[in-house]
């Protein structure tokens, strides 16, 4: 068991209702499994219709992740009426109107891009390259960017998706937020937003523990207490005007300075108001 795992446990009452644990974790495994099926349903069967109707006319890309946002919403409604998840915004709208932005976020846990992609839906994301050797291979390659891609080559490729009106999704600590502790954010974000000059569009997301979401939660977990709860807000833009006059390391230490200090702030200031059993650390 882990230290975290140890730390979140006692931290929480027992397991009171041991149904509601196993139907919780039993969803989620399930969810797990159909979430990859469907990765490979869409790199064998949908990509390929896309790319024949696509070809000299549109941005395969783009259609591809609006359809890829359009399933997402598909399996997150799913998890909804199963009450295994549950997703909480103020304004839908407010969302799909976001355009040619970074967009960040804290991360807690495997949810959160597919939660950020479905109400964002023209949207790519920067990923882990180690997913393209997972069944979600077909669609990663075929839809978005992998870190192990050279540097230089990642920010061409973001200007040129940030110029169509798209954005790019960025998690900066570089993998899932901690149970205990933090983690030290990372300046890849920031060095994207620059070389794009684009602002950048913080988002938090909040709501209950994402115990059984988290890096190196047990697969066989789940919130002792509660559903998952995603409560994502977006919080105010940071312009980027103000750092360009800066040298380029520079800049991107204080914007990625500015961006850890908006997203803790907002962090802190949801947990004196969250009234739900269990908080989701940030």
């Amino acid at each position: 068991m882990s230290k975290q795992e140890v730390s979140y446990k006692s931290k929480q009452p027992k397991i009171k209702n041991i149904f509601f644990y196993i139907y919780g974790c039993v969803s989620k495994i399930l969810a797990i499994i159909w979430f990859g099926l469907g990765a490979v349903f869409l790199a064998i069967f949908v990509f390929p219709f896309i790319r024949l109707f696509t070809l000299g006319h549109k941005d395969f890309g783009i259609i591809a992740r609006a359809y890829v946002s359009h399933t997402f919403r598909v399996f997150l409604g799913n998890l909804h009426l199963c009450r295994v998840s549950l997703l909480k915004v103020e304004d839908k709208q407010a969302f799909r109107e976001i355009r040619s932005k970074v967009i960040i976020a804290n991360h807690p846990s495997l949810l959160d891009f597919v939660y950020i992609m479905s109400l964002v839906p023209n949207s790519t994301c920067i990923v882990r390259g180690g997913l393209t050797h997972t069944p979600l291979r077909g669609v990663i390659k075929q839809a978005y960017i992998t870190n192990t891609t050279d540097f230089d080559d990642v920010l061409v490729e973001c200007k040129k998706l940030t110029d169509k009106g798209c954005n790019v999704i960025i998690f900066p600590e570089g993998t899932r937020s901690p149970r205990i502790g933090r983690n030290n954010y990372k300046k890849g974000a920031a060095r994207i937003a620059l070389y794009c000059g684009c602002d950048v569009q913080p988002m938090f997301i909040g709501g209950s523990d994402k115990y059984g979401l988290g890096k190196h939660d047990p697969l066989w977990s789940y919130n002792h207490v509660e559903q998952y709860v995603y409560d994502i807000k977006i919080l105010p833009e940071i312009p980027i005007a103000q750092f360009k006059e800066l040298s380029e390391p520079i800049a991107a230490k204080h914007l990625t300075e500015e961006m850890e200090k908006v997203i803790r702030t907002a962090g802190d200031e949801y947990a004196k108001t969250y009234t739900g059993h269990t908080l989701n650390n940030y």
